[in-house]
């Protein structure tokens, strides 16, 4: 006999997500997902990781910010700036963006997969009244390092 559900199934709550996940640090929970310094990761897993698990991903334009700055100055200093003029942008509003002015996104993404080099995962608390929140910060590659005459990927 088959079942169909015929109703969606809640997606977890991402800070129960993030309760489930093995390890007591920022850096040994997502070490569990894969993610480590100097990794190269596929943006749509960044951008899974951010849905499924409440990790705020950020996406570096510029080397010298991500490596040199901590996140907090880079905030402060850039966060009066409107989202799409800033020096790093959320793996959300990327992927968003990207959707909505390119109907080709998602069959691109799967030929040619956009790495992203992980700088550094940790918490920040950008509103000092809640909870840190888990961060990971990463190296857009820069167009040069782009692979678009490499042949798909199988």
């Amino acid at each position: 006999m088959i079942y169909i559900c015929l109703f969606p199934i809640p997606s977890m709550d991402p800070s129960v997500a993030w309760s489930a996940l093995a390890g007591k640090t920022v850096a040994e929970k997502l070490r569990g997902l894969g993610i480590g310094s100097g990794k190269k990761v596929d943006i749509r897993r960044l951008f899974e990781i951010s849905r499924t698990y409440g990790v705020a991903v950020w996406l570096f334009f510029e080397e010298d910010l991500a490596r040199d700055r901590p996140l907090e100055s880079v905030f402060e200093e850039f966060g009066c700036f409107p989202p799409f003029e800033r020096p790093y942008i959320s793996v959300a509003d990327f992927i968003g963006f990207t959707r909505e002015n390119d109907p080709s996104f998602e069959q691109t993404m799967r030929e040619f997969p956009l790495m992203i080099e992980i700088v550094s995962v940790g918490e920040t608390t950008q509103d000092p009244n809640r909870s840190p929140v888990p961060f990971i910060t990463g190296l857009m590659p820069f167009l040069d390092e782009l692979e678009v005459d490499a042949p798909p990927v199988a």
